[in-house]
């Protein structure tokens, strides 16, 4: 238990500096770009899926949490959340290559999927709305009200008032993930998905789901030894989208907004997963 809890104060500690910069961009937009804001991102949201593709694909969950952030404060589009949750590589990287692999092919993947789905969304989004998809007015304030913190502090101090209560809640969440990893056993849940090959692109896709390391870890190592298809494997990688699905759900209103992204982000998972193991697609990616 030890190990669990070192292990929560990491993950934990690994996202503080990716929150802060989040909200103190969102505190900074607020108190001093005024309407500026929203006709800047009118103009230039067109191509933020890019940027957001782009940024996804560093090694590092903390990216998506900011994103999730930025996106409660209307800040930027559903398709650039979506390009950065399905571009985010979380532990894969470092892991394969630990084992002596680069996988630029599947981060190549992930990079294309995760823009053309962004760009795919935000058009359709638009096609429903008057206004750009990212232009929400209220939401930044609509936050503040509900963390119960004084906004008319200093940017920097209201900021940080805003990652200490989300830090304090991905604690728990994190812990009480790690917890059940730990009793369950990696070896275990790998087994799980490996012994039930017709299943494997949903039951990964599942597991993909959950909002911490543990889950790229386990997919990845399955995937070295074998025992995963690598279509099985990119339906857990795209829908793993680290601790930011937490932060949406925490910060992010209407609810059921969060889990129409939870929908879509699945969807294009698994659909993509199983669309490349029926394809020779599956044979360049290896």
């Amino acid at each position: 238990m030890i190990d669990v809890i070192l292990d929560t104060l990491l993950d934990a500690a690994k996202l503080l500096p990716f929150l802060y910069l989040a909200y103190l961009l969102m505190e900074f937009l607020e108190h001093h770009a005024g309407g500026k804001t929203e006709r800047l991102l009118a103009k230039s949201g067109k191509i933020s899926p890019l940027f957001g593709g782009l940024f996804g694909l560093v090694p590092q969950c903390g990216f998506s949490a900011a994103a999730s952030e930025l996106y409660a404060g209307r800040l930027i589009t559903t398709g650039t959340l979506i390009a950065v949750f399905l571009s985010t590589s979380d532990e894969m990287l470092p892991i394969m290559i630990s084992h002596g692999i680069f996988p630029w092919k599947l981060l190549l993947s992930k990079l294309v999927i995760g823009i053309l789905a962004g760009f795919v969304i935000d058009l359709i989004t638009g096609l429903f709305r008057k206004k750009h998809p990212a232009v929400d007015e209220g939401k930044i304030e609509d936050i503040c009200e509900r963390e119960h913190c004084n906004c008319g502090d200093h940017i920097a101090l209201s900021a940080l008032k805003h990652t200490l209560r989300i830090v304090a809640f991905l604690l728990l969440i994190i812990f009480l993930l790690n917890t059940a990893v730990y009793f369950i056993g990696e070896e275990r849940l790998a087994a799980f998905v490996g012994t039930r090959r017709v299943l494997a692109n949903l039951l990964s896709a599942l597991i993909g789901l959950i909002p911490n390391c543990a889950s790229s870890v386990v997919l990845t190592e399955l995937y070295i030894k074998g025992a995963l298809s690598v279509g099985a494997l990119l339906s857990g990688l795209l829908v793993n989208a680290g601790v930011g699905l937490l932060v949406l759900f925490r910060n992010n209103r209407p609810l059921r907004d969060s889990f129409r992204i939870l929908a879509i982000l699945f969807g294009i998972g698994l659909f993509v997963g199983l669309l490349i193991d029926l394809t020779p697609l599956a044979g360049w990616l290896q």
